[in-house]
């Protein structure tokens, strides 16, 4: 089974499909062209820079013809060049009218308010430029999904955040700025953003972005206990991350281990238990996850080569799907092999002692019924 890693919000979809590229491009790109193929620059270049990028981004932000908008965020990205005067007349003229188009989208109604904002959001992912990113930071509570996906996406593009990594000490403001406005939008955003979440927090090394990742992997472990979790599929990203984090760790880190351990047990769970009242599209992605995670994570957690739980899903076999899921993650009598490799427990028990198997999943609410 293959795990399809990258998801988006059907909205932001349908608005990226909608903003298709045509043949007919509005900006004239002309003089500014003329300015790339410059090795000095002098004032009258530097206005050209800054009259390019005023047009482009009104084109974006004015247009009726929503078909264009491809188009002109492409003319936009291939004129990013690296020569020092240009870059930074580019970088803060983009940042000039960017947020020019941002101010003017409070004066539009709310259906083409998003579509503009969304838009100049996938501009900002594509420009993967920090001073920029600041703007996209902003957005991040905005309540439309799509919205904040690509604000989401936007502030934690790997590219981006490769490079702010490699500038250190220079970039750490805007780092923990970025952390902490994920950290407080983790309970009320879509699965699909919570993945983004993770992979941002698994390349930042500080205490601030693992408290990020652990929060992410607790709400969706929550959604799964009270069962209104969503779109199960992501989990196979998320116990990735987890997975690579827990390895990657020196010394262990229990915490990251235990989240792992519990929100994979809680998918199995639900695949046994849930039979009944879940949907089959929600079976597949639980039994995607199941096989993904064993696949991909297992074997580097233990050192050797697992497919018990390929088999158990294949055959149907729920016994021992659970007898694999016990023996990997433990029961009330013995610690799974994971708990002994990774040395971490999950937590108390009522008198006090250490947990060594996952919390059961609560029974459904009686009100559910088969979907």
């Amino acid at each position: 089974m293959k795990m399809k890693h990258a998801v988006i919000t059907g909205q932001a979809l349908f608005l990226v499909l909608f903003a298709a590229a045509t043949s007919h491009a509005l900006v004239n790109t002309k003089l500014v062209d003329e300015v790339l193929a410059k090795g000095v620059l002098d004032a009258k270049d530097l206005k050209i820079i800054d009259d390019f990028l005023a047009d482009a981004v009104q084109d974006l932000v004015r247009t009726t013809d929503f078909t264009s908008i491809a188009k002109t965020r492409t003319i936009i990205l291939s004129r990013q060049k690296t020569q020092a005067q240009y870059a930074q007349q580019f970088s803060e003229s983009a940042y000039k009218h960017i947020a020019q188009g941002l101010q003017y989208t409070a004066s539009l109604a709310e259906e083409k308010r998003f579509k503009v904002i969304t838009n100049l959001l996938i501009l900002i992912e594509g420009l993967k430029d920090p001073r920029q990113t600041e703007l996209a930071v902003k957005m991040l509570d905005y309540k439309n999904q799509a919205v904040r996906y690509w604000a989401v996406r936007a502030s934690t593009n790997p590219g981006l955040v490769d490079s702010l990594i490699k500038a250190g000490a220079a970039s750490q403001q805007l780092i923990s700025q970025i952390t902490t406005r994920l950290t407080a939008i983790v309970d009320t955003s879509s699965p699909e953003i919570l993945t983004l979440m993770a992979d941002f927090a698994a390349k930042i090394e500080d205490p601030q972005a693992e408290g990020l990742l652990l929060k992410v992997a607790d709400v969706r472990i929550r959604s799964y206990a009270d069962w209104t979790v969503k779109y199960e599929l992501v989990d196979s990203s998320i116990l990735r991350v987890l997975c690579d984090k827990a390895l990657s760790a020196n010394p262990s880190k229990p915490d990251v281990a235990r989240r792992f351990a519990q929100l994979y047990s809680y998918v199995v769970q639900r695949y046994i238990n849930g039979r009944d009242l879940i949907s089959d599209t929600a079976k597949q992605h639980l039994a995607s996850v199941m096989v993904d995670t064993e696949e991909k994570c297992f074997v580097k957690l233990l050192g050797r080569p697992q497919a018990t739980i390929r088999r158990a899903v294949e055959n149907n076999d729920l016994a021992e799907l659970q007898k694999e899921h016990n023996r990997l993650l433990g029961d009330a009598a013995t610690a799974g092999d994971l708990v002994t490799k990774l040395k971490f427990n999950y937590g108390q028990n009522p008198d006090g002692g250490s947990r060594s198997s996952p919390l059961a999943l609560p029974a459904p609410p009686k009100s559910s019924a088969p979907k």
